[in-house]
């Protein structure tokens, strides 16, 4: 791996980018804006108060036709801080730190694989590098959209499957909120003038529970809130639900189900909304096409290379669901994604800067 490419992950490291922190964010974003530019992109943004989504274009040389789209994000799991009991070491082919797994190699490969052929032919390159993909990219779903309609592929920059296969398809991913309205009384000199919006949602939640449980769907209650006082009886309460889906059919009947939720108490008010939603991205012709594609690139390259859906989500979900010829899992192997074990291989980045650079050739 060039020297250039590890100095260039250990600064982007180094700057600490929790999703949501925008000031944070921008430190990175000046940094990564600089980087592309120096690789011949030109760099633009999608403004948002939570942190901006970086916008950069590879102009054609020497090739027509649709642009090749790549999705990344720069937002992180981990909070300002970490470093200091997490910190940055490159020990052989091991490198350590919050990020560099998830996904920050994926960006410095790819920048090292733009500096490399910009002055060959190739054509145009569109980068999406999202500012809160860790929370499902509530913002962003519209920009990916929009610039994956105009694509001929969709290259995710996600980290790969234990050992370097790409990933076909995703499980649907969605985030949502079940808030309940109750009304406030003493607990003890007039309970049956209230109504508990903490009981109400625990009924909710058992329902919700009932509705998944024949069904091949993973729900994880992420949080609770609410009430106040022991001796008040609760006013408000939610919680936040975690829903994955392999199925489209699934994620449409248990979505309904949410839609459609009712209070089991009369003057309790019930509303569910989704806070994230990624839909369920299942392999097809497109993707197929796609992955023998990359593998004769591979081939050509000296590198062996496979692939298969995945359980996670990320933006290719957007993509993917949409029938467009989407691979994601590019980024460099590694391991402990979300845990204080990340780690990303050297070598590792190395082999996906080549193969990027062979792919944006081809």
């Amino acid at each position: 791996m060039p020297s250039a490419t590890l100095e260039a992950l250990h600064r982007y490291t180094r700057c600490e980018s929790p999703t949501g922190d925008a000031r944070a964010l921008a430190a990175l974003a000046e940094v990564l804006d600089a980087d592309a530019a120096a690789a011949g992109f030109h760099t633009a943004r999608e403004t948002h108060p939570t942190g901006d989504h970086l916008i950069w274009s590879l102009p054609a040389r020497g090739a027509g036709g649709d642009p090749i789209l790549l999705l990344s994000h720069y937002d992180t799991v981990w909070p300002v801080g970490t470093l200091a009991e997490m910190p940055w070491s490159a020990d052989g082919d091991v490198i350590r730190g919050p990020g560099v797994y998830d996904t920050k190699a994926g960006l410095a490969a790819l920048l090292s694989a733009a500096g490399e052929i910009k002055d060959q032919d190739h054509p145009e390159v569109r980068v999406i590098v999202v500012a809160d993909e860790e929370i499902g990219s509530p913002t962003a779903g519209d920009l990916v959209r929009a610039e994956a309609a105009r694509s001929r592929a969709v290259l995710g920059l996600e980290p790969p499957h234990p050992g370097g296969d790409l990933k076909t398809g995703r499980r649907g991913s969605t985030r949502a909120r079940v808030e309940v309205t109750g009304v406030e009384a003493h607990a003890a000199l007039d309970p049956d003038a209230g109504v508990s919006a903490i009981d109400e949602l625990v009924d909710q939640l058992l329902r919700v529970r009932s509705v998944v449980a024949s069904r091949p769907v993973l729900l994880n209650t992420g949080t609770i809130a609410g009430g106040g006082r022991t001796n008040v009886v609760a006013g408000r309460a939610h919680a936040d639900l975690g829903l994955r889906f392999s199925d489209p059919d699934d994620e449409e009947a248990v979505l309904g189900e949410l839609r459609g939720l009712r209070p089991v108490r009369d003057r309790a008010v019930v509303a569910a909304r989704l806070l994230s939603h990624r839909p369920t991205w299942r392999p097809g012709p497109a993707g197929t096409e796609l992955l023998d594609r990359i593998r004769a690139v591979a081939a050509g390259i000296g590198q062996s290379i496979d692939g298969r859906p995945a359980d996670g989500a990320a933006d290719t979900n957007t993509t993917g669901a949409l029938g467009l010829p989407t691979i994601d899992g590019l980024a460099p192997y590694g391991g402990g994604a979300h845990a204080r074990t990340e780690w990303v291989s050297a070598g590792g980045i190395a082999e996906r800067t080549a193969l990027l650079a062979a792919l944006l050739t081809a």
